[in-house]
């Protein structure tokens, strides 16, 4: 029964989904752009460069037959004027450590795009996790670019087998909202392919990914959606299609016409007529740089049919159920478990009296910003509710946590359980802005009131991101990282604590402890003030200085030799799970690393296997490990499954800087398996 819960729904598609095809961009839609291009006139084609009306829309040639093309955003599912699913963020999918879960949440959000007339999705965010205090954490996919690659990976195959247009973002390194218009990362090329770029760089050759926007910040000092060398990256990697701007993140009308941008959003900035015109009489700009742009626009139209199919898919309904069940599905497999001391889970007894209380108890919490979302009236599931519909077995009381009297006091001292609902909301963390490291005011206190009166106590954080728990962690029974959970978060967090599901959700980024641990603490500009000041005649415009390098994350954590209060990859489940059997054979262009992995418990629970590459020697300074594969399957309990990944070369090559390229060294190399970056179960070597 509760493999049906869990992974039901992909029996309506998944097989289908798995064998469909990208859209690419042919020949032919390249020379039927062409040919329209040529047709056009100046007025059109500048017209076709810049978004139009509200912002979310592409301008109609149609005399030519060019037709208005909709937008909209959609991390978390469509918006914009429209009411629709609203699926778990970005981290929580990436916390499923589960491509069958990115891939049904990114074909729901195609399926709901299509039923509203929305031909590009401006989706996903695949930023990497750098800092916690990040504001748009939550819509990314953590720290890692081979866990972001697979997760965006299928999520835009998901969205693009409904013929609808990905936008993977925001390129590149836009790892903080404070002061984002200004504050320029700068890296080395390095650290850019091996960190920031990998998950653009996949979608664009393994996802034919229809459409790519920049970042607001300037990236090594020059604005990103007018850096020349940031955009070839996208060209070098064989991409065609197209490359916009994000809203109001242009500032020069050379800078855009010659930056290799197609698209300016979402109106005319700095590309309007007048503007343009000036510069081709000039002869500074030339018509080609209008139509290379435009080119790029409808050749990516013409291939996602965009030219000659009805943008409204009518037989779709808005309120999908298919997409309600991608929401729940990737919902309960998203929350990581990170304390429990045995109360969980809460078995259903006659007996069992819950407590339910705390801001974000009897709301649907979420980030704000772009990632913000508007679900269909009825359809938000809060958390009070879910546990609320638990059924027989379970009594649940909420409690108002502004109120708490003499009488609140028979009841949160009795309860068999209380459930504390904290964390952050649209208001605290959001687009735009970086937030606190501690729990919003008032958090910490509620908590240890409650603690003086019970000490069963689950806390559930909703965060897009590791937030401070040292006040509290070792008052508590158990920790519930739950993300932002979507419409069916509430339900999925009753199904886990009431154990109808076995958490299997796994951190997908280092939680530190202290915001200090993070190596990156030291160049984070909002921590270091006289970084960001621009000081007259030394610095030209305030930078954030990579200076970390490569060693972000986990791969800091042996680097620098910090401990971690939670590694990456780690997540308690309510069974354990045995390794063993490790195979590692040759394979094509590679090697085929199996194992086995045993539960030893009685009920049935998903593990997350994780592979690891380390190279014993080097001639230039790496990681001591990094990800590489993983793998997840539901286990019977008492049963065992056996795990597969392929680990082609890029699993073994690092970025060299002196030929601008990648490289694979020979020599051993360790492969190892494990629960967790820090608990690892097998090993062996390899001689490359």
């Amino acid at each position: 029964m509760m493999k049906k819960i869990f992974f039901a729904a992909f029996a309506l598609c998944v097989s289908a989904l798995l064998s469909a095809q990208p859209y690419v961009i042919k020949d032919s839609d390249t020379q039927r752009a062409k040919k329209l291009v040529s047709q056009m006139t100046v007025d059109e084609k500048i017209a076709l460069i810049s978004g139009k009306d509200d912002g979310f829309h592409t301008a109609p040639v149609e005399r030519l037959g060019i037709p208005v093309v909709r937008m909209a955003d959609g991390p978390q599912g469509v918006r914009n004027k429209t009411n629709s699913t609203y699926y778990p963020c970005g981290i929580l999918l990436a916390s499923t450590f589960s491509r069958d879960a990115a891939l049904g949440v990114g074909n729901g959000i195609g399926c709901d795009a299509t039923a509203r007339g929305v031909r590009i999705m401006l989706c996903p965010g695949v930023n990497i996790y750098r800092t916690a205090l990040c504001g748009r954490n939550f819509e990314y996919y953590g720290e890692d670019p081979f866990l972001s690659s697979e997760i965006a990976l299928n999520y835009i195959n998901g969205i693009q087998n409904e013929r609808v247009i990905a936008t993977i973002k925001h390129f590149a390194l836009n790892n903080q909202e404070y002061a984002r218009h200004k504050v320029s990362s700068n890296a080395d090329e390095r650290t850019m392919n091996e960190i920031y770029f990998p998950a653009f760089r996949k979608a664009i050759e393994q996802g034919a990914v229809g459409a790519v926007m920049t970042s607001y910040n300037p990236v090594n000092g020059m604005h990103a959606a007018e850096n020349p060398w940031l955009i070839n990256q996208l060209r070098d990697w064989g991409f065609g299609g197209i490359v916009m701007s994000d809203w109001v993140s242009t500032y020069t009308t050379l800078g855009v016409l010659t930056s290799g941008l197609d698209l300016e959003m979402p109106r005319a900035a700095v590309t309007g007529p007048e503007e343009v015109k000036e510069l081709l009489l000039s002869g500074v700009v030339e018509e080609a740089d209008l139509d290379r742009m435009c080119t790029h626009i409808l050749q990516t139209f013409s291939a996602f049919g965009l030219l000659d199919l009805p943008m409204k898919d009518e037989s779709i309904p808005e309120d999908y159920e298919f997409s309600r069940k991608m929401a729940y599905n990737a919902s309960v497999e998203g929350p990581v478990l990170l304390k429990n001391d045995g109360i969980l889970p809460v078995k259903a007894s006659g007996k069992n009296n819950i407590v339910v209380l705390g801001p974000n108890a009897d709301v649907v919490a979420f980030g704000g910003g772009s990632g913000a979302m508007h679900p269909i009236e009825g359809r938000n599931i809060t958390l009070a509710a879910g546990l609320q519909g638990l059924g027989k077995g379970y009594k649940t009381t909420l409690v108002d946590c502004t109120a708490i009297g003499a009488a609140e006091e028979k009841l949160l001292a009795k309860a068999s359980a209380v459930v504390i609902s904290v964390g952050f909301n649209k208001d605290t963390e959001r687009e735009n802005h970086d937030r606190s490291y501690s729990l919003p005011e008032g958090q910490n206190e509620l908590i240890d009131k409650v603690c003086a009166l019970n000490s069963r106590v689950i806390v559930v954080i909703n965060s897009g991101g590791e937030v401070d728990i040292n006040p509290w962690k070792d008052k508590v029974s158990a920790i519930i990282m739950a993300w932002y959970g979507g419409q069916e978060g509430g339900h999925a967090l009753a199904d886990l604590i009431s154990g109808k599901v076995v958490p299997s959700g796994k951190l997908p980024f280092t939680f530190w402890g202290t915001l200090e641990k993070n190596p990156v603490y030291a160049y984070y500009p909002q921590r270091i003030p006289h970084i960001h000041d621009v000081k007259k005649g030394r610095n030209p415009y305030p930078f954030a200085q990579y200076s970390e390098g490569i060693f972000v994350g986990y791969r800091g954590v042996e680097h620098f030799d910090v401990e971690p209060m939670f590694p990456f990859g780690y997540g308690l489940s309510y069974v354990n799970f045995e390794y063993s059997d490790l195979s590692v054979e040759k394979s094509g262009d590679g090697f085929e690393v199996s194992f086995t992995v045993k539960n030893t418990g009685k009920l049935a629970a998903a593990e997350a296997a994780q592979v690891y590459v380390a190279p014993l020697s080097s001639e230039v300074l790496r990681p001591a490990k990094e990800l590489k594969g993983f793998d997840k399957h539901m286990i019977a309990g008492g049963k065992s499954e056996r795990y597969s990944v392929h680990l082609g070369p890029d699993a073994f090559s690092y970025y060299d800087m002196a030929s601008h390229a990648w490289k694979v060294e020979s020599g051993e190399y360790q492969i190892v398996v494990g629960a967790s970056s820090a608990d690892l179960r097998l090993q062996t070597c390899i001689n490359l």
